[in-house]
């Protein structure tokens, strides 16, 4: 039996857009039918990509945004509802990290990464959750009640790594906050669920798989190999959409079995 999804008339907002997963995200559920919001610092990668959409027969739109900052948020969701529509989606898909033992973390390198990966998370999903909380109780016009929120964390939120200590603490940080927002949002259709991807070949890492580091970590792998970002694809979409009401507060490892 064949099934589809179809998110046809569904708004997207995908933060941390204009590259790696978040590009790959936007591709996904643009081609899936919703209207896709690329949002970043970056807004000349986010026009490439926009293109490529639109070329694709696609509906793409692009908005700054820095999730570090509060009024860049509040802005980026308002002006998104204004020139898209209500945002039914939210892929909070932003993420930093630094390498380095924990002795060496300064003060600044803890910022760089709690501000995006955790502040930053948090208040794109409670600007974008307001909006849908005010649709589901009656009080902002929308097409659909409810909402779906994904929070891209990672397979090191569940497993603590070397070298990047910070950055799986902030990640854990995200399953929590995923599961806080799922309890108290849950009762009004809005469904928040966690994706944590293991290691994943993009353009940001790409070369470092040919490295004698690289090839060593492959070694470590569960099947000697990385993912590639297609492979997140099915479980995006179903996140998104309608058939996913069942599921809320979960907390998806994506990883190739590493962190088991």
């Amino acid at each position: 039996m064949a099934y589809s999804i179809d998110l046809a008339g569904r708004v997207a907002l995908i933060t941390g857009a204009s590259s790696g997963l978040g590009a790959q995200f936007a591709r996904t559920l643009a081609g899936a039918g919703a209207a896709v919001v690329l949002a970043s610092r970056r807004i000349e990668k986010l026009k490439e990509l926009r293109a490529q959409i639109e070329g694709e027969g696609g509906d793409a739109h692009v908005i700054a945004l820095d999730v570090t900052d509060p009024d860049s948020i509040r802005s980026a969701v308002a002006h998104t509802e204004t020139e898209v529509g209500s945002i039914d989606i939210l892929v909070n898909n932003s993420g930093v990290s630094t390498t380095q033992r924990i002795q060496d973390v300064r003060a600044d390198d803890y910022d760089f990464m709690f501000d995006t990966n955790v502040k930053g998370a948090f208040f794109v999903a409670q600007e974008v959750g307001k909006r849908m909380l005010a649709r589901a109780q009656g009080s902002a016009p929308g097409s659909f009640t409810g909402g779906r929120i994904i929070n891209v964390a990672s397979m090191a939120g569940l497993k603590v790594l070397p070298k990047i200590g910070v950055y799986c603490m902030s990640k854990a940080a995200v399953i929590q906050m995923t599961k806080a927002m799922a309890l108290e949002w849950g009762k009004f259709g809005i469904n928040v669920n966690a994706i944590c991807p293991g290691y994943i070949d993009t353009e940001i890492n790409h070369a470092h798989w040919q490295t004698e580091g690289g090839k060593k970590l492959i070694q470590m792998l569960p099947r000697k190999r990385v993912g590639q970002p297609q492979d997140l694809d099915a479980l995006m979409v179903l996140l998104c959409s309608d058939q996913s009401h069942f599921i809320n507060g979960a907390v998806i490892a994506a990883d190739d079995g590493f962190a088991v």
